[in-house]
């Protein structure tokens, strides 16, 4: 009894701690996710960082090409660039606005000189185009979009830099809940391994009991059968022949000496009698019971 309730237990043990390790792994292995997510986040936002400054940077070279050469095919980068710069803008925004810590006017000083600059750029090519060939370059001359362009480097520049500390730092935790989840799984499954171990020991002691108890128990089923068989045997030859000798001696003694017995000396041979012939009866009650069972177990 003592042993099937350890057993019980055990199992009980052994899934309560399976089902505890398998929520500590997925607790592990959700915070690895979020820690790789934010870090393929920051480098979304430094890839977005980029696509804008190359935009501007395009532009402003379709810009240079053209009020130099006067040659439209310098244009297609400039207009390339300006079709897309609106759509990097959106993506870039849509990212930063997850950054709780990125002070969020910086995006928008970004915007504000990226369409400043635009729009000196598109003043230059105007009056190029127009044929005010002067005018542009002394536009250019006065240094409004280096101005621009220097500023918008710098602020792409501590965006950059913040995002890539973040992803650092991201990393690195990413890298340390790895190495949190390893350990915890190897202890995990190391303690799981020991308690199955017990168990499956425990289970194996249970049997061998058990098994010997099963021999103990056919050894004396056994030993009975053979006392069984023995009184059987006993009861079918000799006390047979004896039951027999006293109903017959019994006859003789009634039917030729009856009438030399007094009364109460018929009376008890009349008891002695019946009491044999009960006792012929539950011998021949057991013998043909034991004999019912033989034929039961040779069938």
């Amino acid at each position: 009894m003592i042993r099937r309730v350890a057993l019980q237990i055990g199992i009980l043990v052994l899934l309560a701690f399976i089902v505890c390790n398998a929520y500590f792994s997925v607790g592990y292995l959700k915070r690895v996710q979020d820690i790789a997510t934010l870090t393929l986040e920051s480098s979304a936002i430094q890839a977005a960082l980029s696509s804008v400054l190359k935009d501007l940077t395009d532009m402003e070279t379709g810009q240079r090409g053209y009020l130099l050469t006067d040659n439209p095919s310098y244009l297609q980068p400039y207009n390339d660039a300006k079709g897309r710069i609106e759509n990097d803008f959106s993506d870039l925004r849509a990212r930063l606005v997850k950054r709780t810590q990125t002070d969020p006017s910086l995006e928008s000083q970004l915007e504000t000189l990226a369409k400043s600059k635009q729009a000196e750029m598109e003043r230059s090519v105007s009056l190029r185009q127009e044929g005010y060939r002067l005018r542009s370059f002394k536009l250019v001359d006065t240094n409004e979009g280096e101005g621009y362009m220097d500023e918008i480097r710098r602020i792409v520049s501590s965006l950059s830099s913040a995002e890539h500390t973040n992803f650092a730092k991201f990393d690195s935790e990413r890298v340390a809940a790895l190495k949190h989840a390893e350990r915890s799984t190897i202890i995990a499954n190391s303690v799981l391994l020991a308690l199955a171990a017990c168990l499956f020991g425990l289970m194996g002691r249970h049997a061998r009991v058990l098994a010997k108890e099963a021999a103990h128990s056919k050894k004396e089923l056994v030993a009975r059968d053979l006392q069984l068989e023995t009184l059987t045997s006993a009861l079918s030859g000799p006390v047979r022949s004896d039951i027999g000798t006293i109903n017959t001696t019994l006859e003789l003694l009634i039917e030729q000496y009856g009438g030399f017995l007094p009364r109460h000396g018929q009376q008890y041979a009349e008891k002695i009698k019946e009491a044999a012939t009960e006792v012929e009866r539950l011998r021949q009650d057991l013998v043909g019971g034991r004999g019912s069972e033989t034929d039961a177990k040779a069938a």
